[in-house]
């Protein structure tokens, strides 16, 4: 399990850099609105799966893994909204939403398993 947290820390901090490199790119009139709210919400995941793991306790850890996750499910609709947009083209459009949505998958499996733990 220490493993899997660790791969999801990892790979939630890649995608948060990659999608700072992808809004350096969008309009500049965008910078106060999509490009701002885009990095809140993509920064939140690995500050709140990292914040989760300090707090060394299984309820704490997964009000923070669901506040990831959910962070992580609005970056996805911003990365969306930029595609329609024309801001990401389709192939870094597709490349990082796949990558996000392999986190989500890790995320969510974390979310089942912690739960499972609590209640036993």
């Amino acid at each position: 399990m220490v493993d899997a947290r660790r791969n999801v820390k990892i790979r939630a901090d890649k995608l948060a850099r990659n999608c700072y490199k992808l809004t350096d790119c969008f309009p500049k009139y965008e910078l106060y609105v999509l490009t701002s709210q885009l990095r809140r919400a993509i920064l939140s995941v690995p500050a709140n799966i990292i914040e989760g793991l300090a707090r060394n306790r299984k309820k704490l850890f997964l009000n923070h893994v669901e506040i990831a996750y959910a962070s992580l499910a609005e970056s996805k609709y911003f990365l969306y909204f930029a595609f329609t947009r024309g801001y990401i083209k389709e192939d870094e459009y597709n490349k990082t939403i796949n990558e996000a949505d392999e986190i989500s998958r890790m995320l969510w499996s974390s979310i089942m398993t912690i739960k499972g733990n609590i209640n036993k």
